[in-house]
């Protein structure tokens, strides 16, 4: 074990070949891990000043309502490929600390390159978003540069394991073909805002104003508008809870809504989508109304849905990764030692690709970072399918009054209600509908749940597994059955109390 023994970045020092360059620089691994560090220095060299001696003196001075809020193109693209970038680098580190433990001696190249590139990753979703929020997108060409670098570092580093014969079967080699297709992708959303934004290597930059909402200090409301870290965790909302805690609330401290968040807004959604059905392709045909709802608001029930399937698979980690820590626990672990045919070129161990998922402290924290993710996708489907759901209320309430405008009551009903009772029927069915969209995710989330565990018990009881999936389907229409039943009771107790109102004495 490395424990103890005294700190090198190459290992051990009284070994020529660990510091040897007679076939190249870059056939010595050590040297090509020292190469990878360089990026990550300069991007941290160069930022440290603007970000802690520029925006940090005026940090306390920004306040929540900033007029030059806005967000460059590919911006949820680049958060979720830093979150992805980061975890990477997590799981580098993690494999570098466990390869290191095996060795006889340190070899701090293994993982210190990882360290720094967490640290670099992290700096540089930091400095975008304050560049991002001032709209200065003229600093934006360091991150383009460190990009470049990291690009090219990781690639001479794949270059060399494909050219020594390492390949998949080894995790460092996984770790480092997912490094350079993030930092690629990476460097392809900065082209592109280059391209859009036109703010360096153009003669006429392109000046794009921030949202209109943002321009109106009453808008307090700032979901749409904040990076995709505060939309997942809510932190734009702290000086709202805090100024709560301190006093009572009063609605103006609330604000108004945004303008893609109003009940005008959304019924002009869907009465186009609406129309459209009437002038579209075939206009013999009715127009639909769960059509056009689908088409007004689609995407964000198809997001809501996303979210959820992601939360439910994320749920199934928690008791794979506390069985793969049992199971560690009780057999011991014995690892072999160094591959002897890479010792020429790298003399450093090389792990297999599911050898980490053995170790008990990295599935330790995969349990703790499955956790966290699930309960952010499922606290993000939940909030946008109720937005949805409030949005299509209001744009349903708004869309049938216009219609009940138009129309006599005797027409509406024959008669039979008041307009008052019409009223109440309206907001009641709304109030339903929205309601069923906000439990439509559990429609398809429940199926995918019972499939998964029932995969899953079968891998670990066999045909005892079909037992209880079997006694699952087979109670299905029983609880189908039971369902209806207090639904036609429900319904039969409403008309009867109805019918003993309206005749009712005066």
């Amino acid at each position: 074990m490395a424990g103890g023994m005294p700190l090198s970045f190459c290992g051990n020092n009284k070994v020529p070949s660990a510091y040897s360059v007679d076939n190249g620089v870059l056939n010595n691994g050590c040297f090509v891990d020292a190469l990878n560090l360089v990026p990550h220095v300069f991007l941290l060299f160069i930022t440290f000043p603007i970000l802690f001696i520029g925006w940090g003196s005026q940090s306390s001075k920004v306040q929540i309502h900033h007029n030059t809020w806005l967000h460059f193109p590919g911006h949820n693209m680049r958060w979720i490929l830093t979150f992805l970038l980061l975890f990477v680098h997590v799981c580098e580190f993690a494999e570098g600390i466990v390869s290191n433990t095996i060795m006889s001696t340190n070899h701090l190249h293994l993982f210190m390159p990882a360290f720094m590139g967490f640290i670099a990753a992290t700096t540089s979703v930091v400095y975008y978003h304050n560049i991002e929020t001032s709209n200065f997108p003229k600093l934006l060409l360091v991150l383009f540069i460190y990009w470049v670098l990291a690009f090219i570092t990781k690639s001479i580093k794949l270059w060399k394991f494909a050219e020594f014969g390492i390949r998949f079967k080894y995790l460092r080699f996984c770790i480092t073909a997912l490094l350079v297709i993030l930092y690629g992708l990476l460097m392809a959303v900065e082209i592109n805002v280059i391209r859009v934004r036109k703010y360096v290597f153009f003669t006429s930059p392109q000046k794009v104003k921030p949202p209109e909402d943002l321009q109106d200090l009453g808008v307090r409301f700032l979901q749409p508008f904040v990076n995709l870290l505060s939309k997942a965790t809510y932190w734009w909302m702290n000086p709202l809870i805090i100024g709560a805690h301190k006093r009572p609330i009063e609605l103006k401290k609330i604000g108004k809504l945004p303008i893609a968040m109003r009940a005008l807004t959304n019924y002009l959604r869907l009465k186009d989508a609406y129309e459209d059905q009437r002038t579209g392709e075939d206009p013999d045909r009715a127009p639909s109304i769960w059509r056009s709802m689908y088409k007004a608001f689609g995407r964000p029930i198809l997001l809501s849905s996303t979210f959820r399937y992601l939360a439910d698979l994320l749920g199934f980690a928690g008791p794979l990764c506390i069985y793969g820590i049992v199971r560690n626990l009780e057999v011991e672990n014995n690892v072999t030692s160094a591959n002897k045919n890479m010792e020429n070129y790298f003399g450093v161990y090389f792990m297999h690709t599911t050898e980490l998922l053995e170790n008990s402290s990295v599935l330790a924290v995969l349990l703790f970072l499955a956790l966290v993710l699930q309960r952010t996708f499922l606290q993000a489907s939940y909030y946008v399918t109720i937005e949805t759901g409030i949005n299509l209320r209001g744009a349903l309430l708004a869309m049938i009054y216009n219609k009940i405008l138009r129309l006599s009551t005797s027409n509406m009903s024959m008669g039979e209600m008041t307009l008052g009772e019409i009223n109440n029927l309206v907001a009641i069915e709304t109030n339903q509908l929205m309601w069923f969209l906000f439990l439509c995710p559990n429609l398809w989330a429940m199926p995918v749940q019972i499939v998964m565990g029932v995969i899953l018990l079968y891998n670990f009881l066999s045909w005892s597994a079909l037992v209880g999936a079997s006694v699952i389907v087979l109670l299905a229409p029983v609880q189908y059955l039971i369902a209806t039943r207090l639904a036609e009771t429900q319904k039969s107790t409403l008309y009867t109390t109805s019918a003993q109102g309206s005749h009712k004495p005066q």
